[in-house]
């Protein structure tokens, strides 16, 4: 029988207070500062099969309420009471997305059959592996990135697998963080398990049992109505990524978004292939994957707020995933840093839908900012130090409604601020800035949030500094109705000093005592014309510190001299500059459109398919070779229809003989 509306809205409470708990649980019990600060944690419930029909809302990692655990519990055999698994492997039953990301899953049982599961992840410090944090633009194959544990029972009828965390604890870097931050976990899930248990006294097993599956369907319907209210048609969309490797190539990821009716199709054909390096996104070929339901999350969920956040979101949606490229790719390829990826496919969906409803979508939200860690030494003590200090995170785009957020908000709203004095507690470091970062924002007459900036130095030796998703040094994010890109994220080592170096989008290095990083994130893209952006409104972020003199005049035209507007001049630059609008709907900014002149749509089509054609263990080579030559070319003889492409790839595999006898 049907759960009757009222009940329903009643059970939804309830889950929700449920998870909510769970949440609070791992929050206040967790260990690593990435988890009781940061808060990179998810706590759930789902049904039998795997289906997340409630998640927290106040605390924890919010982009995960789509996650689906159902390959990874059909991966354990004979479930018992009081039994809870665990995995880290992103290639078994592809719910974890990259080694740090610990998983686990109770099964809850009612009369002998199982009603639900508890589950939740944290993402744990470190686990391992080739670098310091376990991620690094660096690493090339998944084997680099930290031991991987199966799914698998850690506990058995309630008792401990000691064999199973021994292994893993020999291979971590701070195992006292790691076991602490499990013993959480496995409080939280327990604390989802009681929870379940107060349901069903309420309820009645029957009525949970329906209710659950009618929240999923609950989700589902209301995702229908907002992509309903959407016009139908085909909407292209590119972003990129600095580099595809160290010091390599831009790499594309290509979404050709298909609205039809309550129907969303999200098709990937055009993206990059597989990568040699660690931004592979583990999907699995999954078609509803959580990787790529995040976007689309936030989309609908921006265009009506009232959408109940489980996993029924994801059924309005169908995604095409070619095999063997950076959103699907094969084992072993390394897949650390696809949070790099990740958020840039955020900020593509993000960007795809703009056109659709661009009084309200914003611009590209603010990025390449790293989350930090470091690997140092207690001067003090000799103790080693493996800690997060902060997430460097971008403002979100400019809206049609009013300015970005500064300094969070859009897709890494999430990740909260680290406290200045426990990054100096825990980390061995000394914070000598953190703030948001001047000139950062995108213009616009609602210009994006500002990002992040952070300068902090170091007391010992050896001291290795990581900053994973290292990015945005050239291609800085998009503005949409005539707004201008955010600017772009920097990495300083010892800034004004004789010793300065710009490492751009490094994202691993050893440094010694007394030496200075300087961090910041880019900005999000701005919305509307800014010259049209009211003067005081600019004067008042030049007061705030957050725009100079100098951009206020080159950005928005507004000329502020003796700490005031002056109007006369503003005016006048203003009506001399009124025309400078950009062509079309979004302003890529100049890196992006002096690439896309040499790599037009023409000739990156001709690459796909030409990639495509094969084996994969091939494509990423044969990319670069394909790049190189063409940067080579005289820019003169470029003919931009593609036939240049197929020349190369030609050339390729009459240079390469073997490359006709390469099987996958």
């Amino acid at each position: 029988m049907p759960v009757d509306p009222v009940t329903l809205e009643i059970l939804k409470n309830h889950t929700r207070a449920a998870a909510e708990s769970m949440a609070y649980t791992l929050y206040r019990t967790a260990h690593s500062t990435f988890v009781k600060e940061t808060e990179d944690f998810t706590t759930g419930l789902t049904t039998p099969s795997g289906e997340t029909f409630a998640t927290p809302t106040e605390l924890g990692a919010t982009w995960f309420v789509g996650l689906n655990y159902g390959r990874a519990i059909g991966l354990i055999d004979n479930y018992r009471p009081g039994d809870i698994a665990m995995t880290n492997d992103p290639y078994s039953g592809f719910v974890c997305t990259h080694s740090p990301d610990m998983h686990i899953w109770k099964p809850i049982f009612h009369d002998g059959e199982i009603v639900a599961f508890s589950v939740g992840h944290v993402h744990n410090t470190d686990v391992g592996g080739a670098v310091p944090a376990s991620l690094s633009r660096t690493l090339s194959e998944i084997h680099q990135e930290g031991v991987r544990i199966p799914p698998t029972k850690i506990l058995e009828e309630g008792e401990l697998n000691r064999q199973v965390l021994d292994i893993f604890l020999a291979n971590v870097r701070a195992p006292e963080q790691n076991w602490g931050d499990l013993k959480a976990q496995i409080a939280a899930c327990n604390t989802g398990e009681r929870k379940v248990h107060e349901m069903i006294r309420r309820f009645g097993a029957e009525t949970f049992r329906e209710g659950c599956d009618a929240l999923l369907d609950y989700a589902e319907a209301q995702a229908r109505a907002i992509v309903r209210a959407l016009p139908d048609g085909t909407y292209p969309f590119a972003d990129y990524m600095d580099e595809d490797s160290v010091d390599g190539w831009p790499c594309r990821i290509m979404l050709t978004l298909i609205i039809d009716g309550d129907r969303l199709i999200f098709d990937f054909t055009g993206s990059d292939p597989q990568l040699e390096s660690s931004l592979n996104m583990p999907t699995g070929g999954d078609e509803r994957h959580t990787l790529l339901m995040v976007g689309m999350t936030y989309v609908l969920y921006s265009l009506d707020p009232s959408l109940y956040l489980n996993s029924g979101i994801g059924r309005v949606c169908r995604c095409i995933l070619p095999s063997g490229t950076i959103v699907n790719p094969v084992f072993p390829a390394a897949v650390g840093m696809r949070t790099l990826s990740c958020s840039r496919l955020q900020g593509l969906i993000l960007g795809a839908f703009a056109p659709a409803a661009p009084d309200r979508m914003a611009g590209a939200p603010g990025s390449g900012g790293p989350i930090m860690n470091v690997n140092t030494t207690d001067n003090a003590t000799g103790r080693r130090i493996m800690a997060a200090i902060n997430p460097m995170t971008g403002g979100s785009g400019g809206r049609a409604s009013e300015d970005g957020q500064d300094g969070s908000g859009a897709n890494q709203g999430f990740l909260k601020n680290t406290p200045v004095e426990v990054n100096e507690v825990e980390a061995g470091i000394k914070v000598l800035r953190y703030g948001l970062a001047p000139d950062s924002a995108g213009p616009g007459l609602h210009r994006g949030g500002l990002g992040t900036d952070m300068v902090f130095q170091a007391f010992s030796p050896n001291t290795r500094v990581t900053a994973r998703n290292r990015d945005r040094t050239r291609f800085t994010g998009w503005g949409i109705a005539g707004g201008r890109t955010g600017g772009p994220s920097r990495f300083i080592l010892n800034p004004g000093t004789n010793h300065e170096v710009n490492l751009r989008n490094t994202d691993i290095l050893t440094i010694g005592p007394g030496d200075v990083i300087h961090v910041s994130c880019g900005g999000g893209g701005g919305w509307g014309d800014a010259l049209q952006r009211d003067s005081e409104a600019v004067l008042l972020d030049h007061r705030r510190g957050w725009v100079s003199i100098e951009h206020a005049r080159d950005a928005y035209g507004v000329v502020i001299r003796d700490g005031a507007v002056d109007h006369a001049a503003t005016a006048a630059l203003r009506a001399e500059r009124r025309g400078e609008a950009t062509d079309g709907f979004y302003d890529y900014g100049t890196e992006r459109t002096e690439f896309e002149t040499v790599w037009n749509p023409a000739n990156y089509a001709a690459l796909t398919e030409g990639l495509a054609r094969l084996p994969v263990h091939w494509r990423f080579f044969a990319k670069h070779r394909v790049f190189e030559a063409m940067d080579r070319m005289d820019p003169r003889k470029r003919r931009g229809d593609g036939s240049d492409v197929h020349r190369m790839l030609a050339t390729l595999q009459t240079e390469f003989p073997q490359l006709a006898d390469a099987a996958d």
